[in-house]
C-alpha cells in the first residue's frame, strides 16, 4: 500500500513539473509588447527612454544615457534579442 501511494505521489509530481515547464515555454514564445521591450532595453543600457518605435519584426527603443549619448536598441518581438544600432 505504501509503495502504491509513493508511486502515485511521484507520478503526480512529475505531471505537475511537466505542466509548469510547458506553461513557461508558452509564455516565452508570446509576442513581446512595448513595456517588455523597454524593460529589456533598460536592462541592457541604463538611461531615460525617449522614444519607442514599432516595426513589423522589432521595436526600436531610443535611450538617453547619463553621459548625454543617445542609443537606439532593436528588440526582436519574437525572440526578445536586443541589438545595438
Amino acid at each position: 500500500m505504501r509503495v502504491l501511494l509513493s508511486l502515485c505521489f511521484i507520478a503526480s509530481a512529475s505531471v505537475s513539473n511537466f505542466a509548469q515547464a510547458t506553461t513557461a515555454k508558452q509564455t516565452s514564445h508570446a509576442e513581446m509588447d512595448k513595456k517588455k521591450a523597454v524593460i529589456l532595453a533598460k536592462q541592457t543600457i541604463d538611461g531615460k527612454t525617449l522614444k519607442i518605435t514599432e516595426k513589423t519584426d522589432f521595436y526600436t527603443v531610443r535611450i538617453l544615457k547619463s553621459d548625454g549619448h543617445v542609443v537606439d536598441l532593436h528588440i526582436n518581438k519574437k525572440t526578445g534579442e536586443v541589438k545595438k544600432d
